[in-house]
């Protein structure tokens, strides 16, 4: 018996945050019966339908992708916008992203139909690290560079603790190249703590998540991980 949340993201339907929504918004069916109680259990012998499309376990997948800039973090997008899921168009299963890029940021992105390594993966208290590297105004000082590291105050919580590196003053000093590695995943921090330090973002990609790297990828290109990668992404957070 497993709870009916993880059933539907283990079908690939949706991540588990989103099929608690599913759940108590009356969308969900277990042997025809609506259930809107998140604590509902449920075997592999009931029938569960969601939206009032029964669901199927699928086998689980896990894909690295290189987002450009000028796309969503989406599966749909309302105004018609490119998503990401138009990169995977060739893919059969039912792939979501693993948290998000904002639509002017590229990077590294992973897509899965496992929605309880989703939901570990995105979740604050694992402290998966993602690297980023940002093209800010102006030149970034060592004082600031340990403000980013020490924590900074944002919308009255502070920042955990980061790795903040200059990568490259500039030449006309008009703007610096720096390095940060956070752990928690706020709406659009990194452009936050840069902003917050007087040096608002112009550029910026995600180049590493956790041990994974963006190499022998381009923009737009993506590949399956690797089973070792997989198991390797798992003790990331069973470890926590």
């Amino acid at each position: 018996m497993e709870r009916l949340q993880k059933a539907i993201a283990q079908a690939g339907v949706a991540s588990r945050r989103r099929a608690e929504q599913y759940i108590t918004n009356g969308e969900v069916k277990v042997n025809g019966k609506v259930v809107k109680e998140l604590g509902t259990k449920v075997s592999g012998n009931d029938v569960v339908e969601v939206k009032g499309v029964q669901i199927q376990k699928e086998e689980p997948v896990y894909y690295l992708f290189y987002k450009p800039r000028g796309v969503i973090t989406s599966v749909s997008d309302d105004k018609g916008r490119k998503t990401v899921l138009d990169y995977f168009k060739d893919v059969e299963y039912r792939i979501y992203p693993v948290g998000r890029l904002d639509y002017d940021t590229s990077g590294i992105l992973l897509l899965t139909n496992d929605g309880d390594l989703d939901n570990k993966l995105t979740h604050p208290k694992y402290e998966v690290d993602k690297t980023y590297v940002a093209k800010v105004k102006g030149t970034v000082t060592v004082p600031e560079l340990k403000k980013l590291r020490d924590g900074i105050v944002i919308d009255g919580k502070k920042t955990a603790k980061a790795s903040a590196d200059l990568v490259k003053p500039g030449d006309d000093g008009k703007s610096s190249i720096v390095s940060l590695t956070i752990h928690e995943g706020r709406n659009h921090q990194v452009k936050n703590m840069f902003a917050a330090v007087g040096h608002p973002v112009e550029k910026l990609s995600r180049t590493d998540y956790g041990f994974l790297s963006l190499n022998g990828l381009n923009a737009g290109e993506y590949r399956r991980l690797k089973p070792h990668e997989v198991e390797q992404l798992k003790k990331l957070t069973n470890n926590k």
